[in-house]
């Protein structure tokens, strides 16, 4: 299958101006001339050119579009097999025809991420770098579309390259060690594995102390608003997100269900979720809309917990300072345009030095000192420095402390007096599982299982 001509729409469906029909492999260039008519046949034009002309039926001689096609002649490009790109008008049924007529004529349909997986077994890119594309096209704020970009530029493949290289050069010390002992080199190859351990062990820690940050650019931050009924939740919601998701009443229980959506705070991405208030009640609907807020609190990585600067503070709110305990939460005063109530120094001392922010959400006040409460609880410095490679992915992130462990391992096998052949398989292990990152040493069905991930005609 790996050898077919495969084809897909490579845009989204939908009205618009252009869409996309991308062909690639061995005969993409020939099976695209059988159904286009212009001045000069695709088999004949020079690679890396773009041509006016028509679509047609070969079973009825039928126009059915008029396209620009652009040929890509291997290897230079994205799949390192010729590359057919026909653009359409944006029509959904103009572009369904052209993609049925290029599948009768022998192409085959391509599978969600097949174009990638095939840079990727071609050797164009890594499997990191293949990740960084799916990143980029689910990136939600222009940092998290800035660090998918240096992924697939290979940063991370880079440093990875750095530090599995220095594990090899180690692994055949050691071998050299085995295989030649009349030379009495153990003593420097110890000293060279200590030297070489202790050296991947920071680079892994470097890479590593991005890894949260990175994460939440990749991921979004879980960001939960809670506090009782009627205190401005959904007001709150609504001035993030700059549009009305959530009802607001003067009513009290108006939100009996959890209202979830994404935000771009600063650059920081969040997962904004309006909970239901939390409070003692009869109501079956408003219970249940109560329960799955406490679940959302379990989960959480920020905690927005806003309070009524015109109520006094209640058993009911200091609860909540109980259920947040320990947890990074930003403390919110509002309706601050109202006559204050609210004992200001009982609510410093229970947010114990967490941040404070008073908003009037209906005069659109504090929402600004908000944003930049949250940006500098989670990204202090400049996160955007040019010398900076964050790692984001849940699976490098995973397989980092994994050979992390193996280089410890190595080091305390060294200091307990193990023999110097044992202490190289955790050496080798490191390598592999540094490998894993970037795809050198990955199984068939995990690379299956990340192309799956994509989206079809990517």
């Amino acid at each position: 299958m790996e050898l077919d001509t495969i084809a897909a729409v490579s845009t989204a469906l939908g009205e618009g101006a252009i869409a996309i029909v991308r062909l690639s492999g061995e005969d993409a260039i020939e099976i695209a001339n059988r159904i286009y008519k212009g001045k000069q046949r695709l088999t004949d034009v020079p690679s890396h050119t773009i041509h006016y002309g028509y679509i047609k039926d070969t079973r009825t001689d039928e126009i059915v579009e008029e396209v620009m096609v652009s040929v890509l002649r291997a290897p230079k490009t994205f799949t390192r097999e010729n590359i057919v790109e026909i653009n359409c008008h944006g029509g959904i049924v103009s572009v369904n025809r052209v993609l049925q007529l290029l599948l009768t004529e022998g192409a085959r349909l391509a599978e969600p991420g097949e174009f990638t997986k095939r840079a990727f077994l071609n050797g164009r890119i890594d499997l990191s770098q293949a990740e960084g594309v799916i990143d980029l096209i689910r990136a939600k704020t222009d940092r998290a579309m800035n660090v998918a970009l240096n992924q697939m530029e290979g940063r991370l493949s880079k440093k990875i390259n750095i530090v599995r290289q220095a594990l090899l050069e180690t692994v055949a010390h050691v071998e050299v060690n085995i295989d030649y002992p009349e030379y009495d080199a153990e003593e420097m190859t110890l000293h060279l594995l200590r030297e070489k351990a202790s050296f991947v062990v920071t680079e892994i820690d470097k890479l590593l102390s991005t890894a949260e940050q990175g994460k939440i650019l990749r991921e979004g931050l879980a960001t939960v608003i809670v506090g009782r009924p009627n205190v401005g939740k959904s007001s709150l919601l609504n001035s993030l997100v700059h549009e009305t998701k959530a009802i607001v009443t003067d009513i009290p229980g108006t939100t009996r269900d959890v209202i979830e959506e994404y935000v771009n705070v600063r650059g920081v991405p969040l997962r904004l979720i309006d909970t239901a208030g939390i409070r003692e009640t009869e109501d079956i609907v408003e219970k249940i809309g109560v329960e799955r807020s406490r679940q959302m609190l379990k989960d959480a990585q920020l905690i927005l917990l806003v309070l009524n600067y015109a109520d006094n503070l209640t058993i009911e709110d200091e609860a909540l300072f109980e259920a947040i305990h320990g947890m990074d939460a930003i403390i919110i005063l509002n309706k601050t345009d109202l006559p204050q109530r609210i004992d200001s120094e009982k609510v410093k001392s229970l947010a114990g030095g967490r941040p404070l922010v008073t908003t009037s959400l209906v005069k659109d006040e504090g929402i600004v000192e908000l944003e930049e409460a949250i940006q500098k609880l989670f990204f202090t410095g400049n996160l955007e420095g040019e010398d900076v490679t964050y790692v984001s992915n849940s699976r490098h992130i995973a397989l980092l402390h994994q050979s992390k462990k193996s280089i410890m391992d190595a080091l305390d096998a060294i200091e307990a007096g193990m023999p110097i052949d044992l202490v190289q398989i955790d050496i080798t292990r490191a390598w592999e599982q540094l490998g894993e990152i970037i795809g050198d040493t990955v199984h068939e069905s995990l690379i299956d299982q990340l192309f799956s991930q994509f989206c079809l005609g990517k």
